[in-house]
């Protein structure tokens, strides 16, 4: 079990907390801060009348701001920025100021995105910028050297500096807002943003509070860590939170993550039973129903969320993983423009429209939606992927193997980018390269069961039959064991090799075994008879004993296992 902050053994204390920073937060307008401590707030036990915290503390600045701080967070929550702003302008409080910066910061926000469905296209969206963002950061910058900026201040600060692409700046300043107010998740998750790996996260001095915790989880999580985050998501449950949807929905996503499909849907399933009509996170478990091409349950999935919000960004980006599973890309790819048009920083619909773009063989609109997607977070190991594909159909071998490499740095132990990278070095002729990645993607787990398959056609092409013949036999035996072999056309290819091998080396049983498994693939079963002819040919002239299948192999970089002669006398096709 990962260990936890002390805080943890008071749950009392941290239901105080949380109940202490929801009203704070919601005297703010920050909802998902709200959200987010509110759920955890109810995943905790009710506390008594007596135990319950006491209301927020007055300053003589907040009574003489009063007034005027209603009446503009109530134009705040109609969405009425300017005329918030304008009622706020001379307040003196500390409340006061961070509407009245949040006010201006929001106005802008809500005038670039109108400019932008207005007037571009969706992959054309970072050509916008929010007016607002410099005189905020000249005004937020005096304040801050004069030390004169809460915890509340310096996240929107921070979030100014993040958005002028100003990251280390950002970085620090979010590291001094959870110092400020350690209880505000959103600046715990903006700083989740802007880390880009392990090296950077552990070179942070973050407050130690039990929020750290939730964070590290998170973080875990972002950072492909998924054994890491999973311990730390049960460590959290046994310390009290079991009834919590949010970290069910973390670990589902932890286990999407490593596409643990079977555990990623049992948890999805149970986190609709519990809170139905949850819209959050319901993009990823589309993709898991995408996965498996479970149609009925992605059509009722769709039609649910389209009756509880059809104007959500995960209700769009569900729709159009349901119209991709039904081959209807353009539709598809009108739905995740939709979901761009509602939030043009969702990540998932960037990276699902460049997969829709590739399927209509649109290149180049392809890459610009996955450079998009990187501009949101460079952790997104799909959209590096993705562009190496692109450039892999645009017949560019070295700028796959940039992406490649950069999407395997992500994704260190996924076969898939790594049987990618192997292709890549093979094009380039950099042959000893791709023998390492093909056995490295046989060696952690390989999901596609080609990486063996490439590595032998590869050992056939520069004529070193040896261990050509290694690789298919491991190969056939990983086939066959796990009875599968009707459902691999390559393993006639196998076979087909195996038996010519066998026949050149004098191994004659072996090479009439071989042609006999040739001869229940159509494509191998000419050739397979042909072989059997020769043999018996042989074998009339001759009496030939079997020896040991091989001597030593022929000397390269490929590490191959020994194994005996092919055994496949256990297995029926």
């Amino acid at each position: 079990m990962a260990a936890l902050c002390s805080e943890f053994g008071d749950l009392v204390q941290i239901k105080k907390q949380l109940i202490s920073v929801i009203s704070l937060c919601k005297e703010r307008g920050l909802v998902n801060s709200v959200k987010w401590a509110s759920e955890l707030a109810f995943a905790l036990d009710p506390l008594p009348n007596n135990e319950l915290p006491p209301p927020t503390f007055f300053t003589e600045e907040d009574a003489q701001d009063l007034d005027a701080l209603g009446l503009a967070k109530s134009y705040f929550d109609l969405k009425e920025y300017d005329r918030a702003a304008f009622f706020l302008r001379g307040c003196r409080s500390q409340k006061a100021y961070f509407l009245y910066m949040y006010s201006r910061y929001l106005s802008g926000e809500k005038k670039k995105d109108d400019e932008t469905v207005d007037s571009l296209g969706p992959l054309e969206k970072g050509q916008v910028r929010n007016e607002a963002l410099r005189e905020l950061r000249v005004e937020l910058s005096k304040k801050h050297s004069a030390g004169e900026l809460d915890g509340f201040a310096l996240y929107l600060y921070g979030v100014v500096l993040r958005k002028l692409d100003l990251l280390k700046e950002a970085v620090d300043v979010f590291v001094e807002a959870t110092h400020a107010l350690p209880l505000h998740w959103g600046a715990w998750l903006e700083l989740c943003n802007l880390i880009t790996n392990i090296e950077m996260l552990k070179s942070l001095s973050l407050p130690d509070c039990w929020i750290r915790d939730f964070f590290m989880a998170h973080m875990y999580t972002e950072l492909q860590m998924i054994k890491e985050a999973l311990q730390k998501y049960q460590s959290l449950i046994e310390a009290g939170f079991s009834k919590s949807t949010y970290i069910m929905s973390q670990i589902a996503v932890a286990y999407h993550n490593i596409r643990d499909i079977d555990q990623a849907l049992a948890l999805f399933n149970e986190l609709r039973e519990q809170d139905p009509f949850r819209i959050e996170n319901m993009d990823t478990f589309s993709n898991l129903l995408y996965v498996r091409s479970m149609k009925p349950e992605l059509s009722y999935l769709a039609h649910n969320l389209v009756e509880i919000d059809k104007y959500r960004v995960e209700t769009c980006c569900v729709i159009g993983n349901y119209y991709s599973l039904r081959s209807q890309h353009e539709k598809a790819a009108l739905y995740f423009q939709r979901a761009l048009k509602l939030n043009p920083r969702c990540l998932g619909a960037w990276t699902l429209m460049g997969h829709e773009y590739m399927e209509m063989k649109n290149t180049s609109a392809a890459i610009q939606a996955y450079r998009h997607a990187i501009e949101v977070n460079k952790r997104d190991y799909r959209a590096w992927y993705g562009l190496g594909q692109t450039y892999e159909i645009l017949k560019m071998p070295f700028y796959c193997l940039y992406y490649y490499r950069k999407a395997h740095q992500l994704r260190p132990n996924d076969s898939r980018m790594l049987v990618a990278l192997g292709e890549s070095y093979e094009k380039l002729s950099q042959h000893v390269e791709a023998k390492k990645c093909y056995w490295r993607a046989y060696s952690v787990g390989d999901v596609e069961r080609m990486a063996l398959l490439k590595l032998a056609k590869l050992h056939e092409q520069l004529n070193e039959s040896d261990d050509a013949a290694q690789c298919y036999i491991i190969y056939i035996q990983d086939i066959f064991s796990c009875g599968e072999q009707l459902e691999h056309a390559e393993v006639s290819t196998a076979l087909r090799y195996l038996g010519q091998y066998y026949f050149k080396n004098k191994l004659y049983d072996e090479a009439s075994l071989c042609a006999q498994r040739c001869c229940d693939y159509n494509d191998a079963r000419e050739e397979g008879k042909a072989l059997l002819r020769q043999i018996s040919q042989v074998r009339d002239q001759t009496e030939s004993s079997t020896t040991d299948l091989f001597g030593p192999l022929s000397s390269n970089n490929t590490p191959i296992r020994r194994v005996s002669p092919l055994d496949l006398s256990s297995f029926t096709p």
